[in-house]
């Protein structure tokens, strides 16, 4: 788990903080990240660092918009959001099995429900398409994202969302309503730095104040060769 603090959140700072990066990258469809994920014959030269990111979508946050929706008493995102709810049952089957395995039984298994899933959200969504609303909004999120959302068929390391992600986050959205402010950019980096060691020990079950404590003590005599 990695914070970086930057001063502004603009497709230019995100930018800047993946380039050299070829791969999948998992985000949600925040329009700040689109620039990630531009054909690269379609790259000004400023954007053009020949890396190639494939866009791994969240089903969370597609779920999120359905659930909006039935709450408004929506019954077509009542369905979307029990057909949802059978993507993740099905995939959470075979949690814990090697990615090899994992992409087996989604191919045979799980894409079915998925192809399903989109073509129900391409019908529904022609029918309101000119409304205004959440249930446009839900379907409308679905269908643009399709590509992103079927990606997790390509590997079995994929997840179906950026969860994990979201709840290491969760941290500094919770705090910041407390801290108000890091005194400045030099603190926010220092901030960043810490809050990246306290997530990764969270995130392999370390105990937390003995790392850091053991971190510091070993850290001024330690050989710069022997750390990133």
């Amino acid at each position: 788990v990695f914070f970086e603090y930057t001063a502004k959140e603009t497709s230019a700072a995100v930018l800047a903080m993946f380039k050299g990066y070829s791969g999948y990258l998992q985000a949600d469809a925040k329009s700040v990240y689109d620039v990630l994920f531009r054909d690269p014959n379609d790259r000004p030269p400023d954007e053009d660092d020949g890396c190639v990111r494939l866009e791994v979508g969240c089903f969370s946050h597609c779920r999120r918009k359905f659930w909006e929706a039935t709450v408004a008493k929506s019954s077509v995102a009542r369905e979307g959001l029990a057909r949802i709810g059978r993507i993740f049952d099905l995939d959470a089957t075979w949690r814990g099995k090697p990615p090899a395995e994992i992409k087996r039984l989604r191919d045979a298994r799980l894409r079915p429900h998925l192809e399903a899933f989109f073509a129900w959200a391409e019908l529904e969504y022609d029918k309101v398409r000119d409304e205004r609303g959440l249930l446009r909004s839900a379907l409308g999120y679905a269908v643009r994202q399709k590509g992103a959302l079927l990606r997790v068929l390509d590997d079995g390391r994929l997840a179906l969302d950026n969860n994990r992600s979201e709840r290491a986050l969760r941290t500094i959205a919770v705090g910041r309503k407390a801290w108000l402010f890091v005194g400045s950019d030099d603190h926010a980096h220092s901030a960043g730095h810490l809050l990246s060691l306290i997530a990764s020990c969270k995130l392999h079950g370390l105990d937390v104040e003995r790392f850091l404590r053991d971190l510091f003590r070993v850290l001024p005599h330690w050989p710069k060769d022997r750390y990133l």
